[in-house]
């Protein structure tokens, strides 16, 4: 399941090296192939998918895909088992988190003044209107949001009441949101490259920093996933209960959403290369 090298990469980037150093170096980063870190195995799940951001299962179990294209442009794509792709929500504004929903999913949208959405029954409706909402998530009753701009802020919407009650403001590029079954709420600020857990009362305590723009936030029994959303060296981590971070995949082009698929694997949407990638431990025979 290891991605495949190509050997006529290397050999463009080592003349280019030789002839321009500083193209070289830009080539170098461009085309060096994703590495797998070791007790892990990787694929390609599905690719010439434009702009892939979010994924999630739908109701029915089939994969849907985000498409974060902007003024209008957007999509939701349902990816069945048989490789058809079928457009069911359009005309979005940077689709860019998913999060299950009160038997439905809500969808952010990454431009100032969209609502957040809910598409329920193949309907989507508006649930509150942000600036560049992001990051989605849900405890199961209340639903989390968080805003990717220099001035972001981390939103929770009781849907009960309708009431949008702001968490934290001042946030510098604040992509990612995700509740943890142990009840933590982390969120990322890009910008300032670190994962931070929420506190109800005090300054939020610093869970991990000095990362290459966190995007992506999932927590599971194996700890915290971080993806990193930056055009080149990203990585896929994981941040271990006892504290030790693993890199899982390294030079990865703008990491996006990871779905946990079960049975140890994951699904990677890789915005870069558009495409999906799979994980799955080393000695999966699957």
């Amino acid at each position: 399941m290891h991605l495949p090298r190509k050997p006529l990469n290397w050999l463009l980037i080592a003349a280019a090296v030789l002839v321009f150093p500083p193209l070289g170096l830009a080539g170098w980063k461009h085309l060096y192939p994703t590495v797998t870190g070791d007790g892990w195995q990787s694929r390609v799940y599905a690719d010439e998918i434009e702009r892939v951001s979010a994924l999630i299962r739908d109701t029915d179990g089939v994969l849907l895909a985000s498409q974060e294209y902007l003024h209008g442009k957007g999509t939701v794509l349902r990816l069945t088992a048989d490789g058809k792709r079928t457009a069911i929500v359009s005309g979005l504004y940077k689709p860019d988190g998913f999060a299950r929903y009160r038997g439905g999913i809500a969808i952010g949208q990454e431009n100032d003044g969209k609502a957040l959405l809910w598409l329920h029954e193949g309907k989507t409706e508006p649930l509150f209107t942000g600036n560049s909402i992001e990051g989605v998530a849900s405890d199961g009753g209340l639903l989390y949001a968080i805003e990717d701009r220099d001035d972001g802020r981390l939103l929770r919407y009781d849907a009960a009441t309708g009431k949008v009650e702001v968490l934290r403001e001042h946030l510098q590029q604040a992509e990612a949101i995700a509740v943890c079954p142990d009840g933590r709420l982390l969120y990322t600020e890009k910008k300032k490259g670190h994962v931070k857990q929420w506190q109800a009362r005090g300054e939020d305590n610093t869970l991990v920093g000095g990362l290459n723009e966190p995007g992506f936030l999932l927590c599971d029994a194996k700890g915290v996933w971080i993806t990193e959303d930056a055009t080149h060296m990203a990585r896929l981590l994981l941040l271990k209960p006892d504290g030790e971070l693993e890199t899982v995949l390294s030079h990865l082009r703008s990491a996006q959403t990871i779905l946990p698929e079960g049975h140890g694997h994951y699904l990677l949407a890789e915005q870069g290369r558009n495409r999906i990638l799979e994980i799955a431990p080393a000695d999966d025979a699957s």
